[in-house]
């Protein structure tokens, strides 16, 4: 005689708080994702503007390690978002939105570079994992990181 196997249980139907969550982090995600690029320019620029005295798209290239029409096709992106101006082969210069972006953005990297530090990283890995920790931490852990640094210094 054959025995029939037993169909598995349905798995369980998450509460919709618990979908509705997980789908808000996703989002954060994903938005932080589209700002990494235009965080990534603006603190570049604003770093190449204070070494060099200007920021040119052969400069940015050869720093992130993309191809000049990349560069081009981004800075246009940043252009019509209102953070930087610049005109074909000629210096970029941030808008005053793009250097408050910058200082934002220093700000962030600057304290979470101190945070992995005082956990015992290494200088080198800390700027390393900055970089892309930055991008999505939460104003509330940022201010953690700081608290944190402050109580271990």
């Amino acid at each position: 005689m054959q025995t029939q196997k037993k169909p598995s249980p349905a798995p369980a139907t998450p509460d919709l708080r618990e979908t509705e969550a997980q789908a808000g982090g996703f989002q954060a995600v994903r938005d932080a994702h589209q700002s990494e690029m235009a965080e990534d320019y603006v603190e570049l620029i604003a770093e190449l503007i204070e070494s060099n005295g200007e920021a040119r798209p052969v400069d940015i290239s050869a720093r992130l390690g993309v191809t000049q029409p990349t560069v081009s096709k981004n800075l246009a992106r940043l252009k019509a978002a209102g953070l930087v101006s610049h005109e074909r082969y000629r210096s970029v210069f941030l808008t005053e939105a793009g250097r408050a972006l910058a200082e934002h953005c220093r700000r962030r990297h600057r304290t979470v570079v101190a945070f992995l530090q005082a956990l015992g990283l290494d200088p080198d890995t800390a700027e390393t994992d900055a970089e892309g920790i930055e991008h999505h931490v939460s104003d509330a852990t940022l201010d953690a990181f700081a608290r944190f640094i402050e109580q271990k210094g």
